[in-house]
């Protein structure tokens, strides 16, 4: 399974980005998708996931009402929308994918190489 993000990016503090994961070798309908970041001198931190349908989502408090997770199962393909952005949101994001059911505890089976995002003030 590969998983290739791309969109990020340089922004001013309050703009947008969106960032995509196309995702290739595995069915996409059957993985469960997430989002990461981590930023310079940081653990990964979890910043949303979305469900095989779609239907179910779940964010980091940080991000809520901010960004927005999105799939397109006919393109195999995840975004984030990022909106309202913060310094505090620059790092490098991570796309991840996980065979398991949507649950309490996902666990993420392959990951993206990650697209840097960096918001300036």
């Amino acid at each position: 399974v590969q998983l290739q993000a791309s969109g990020g990016g340089l922004v001013q503090t309050g703009g947008s980005l969106r960032l995509s994961c196309a995702v290739s070798g595995m069915p996409f309908s059957s993985l469960v998708m997430g989002w990461f970041r981590q930023a310079q001198g940081k653990k990964r931190e979890f910043v949303a996931r979305i469900s095989w349908s779609g239907v179910t989502k779940s964010y980091a408090d940080s991000v809520k009402g901010r960004f927005t997770i999105v799939r397109d199962n006919a393109n195999n393909t995840v975004y984030l929308q990022m909106n309202s952005l913060k310094p505090g949101d620059t790092a490098v994001y991570y796309c991840a994918a996980s065979k398991s059911t949507y649950s309490s505890v996902q666990l993420w089976d392959y990951w993206g190489q990650g697209t840097l995002v960096t918001v300036s003030s």
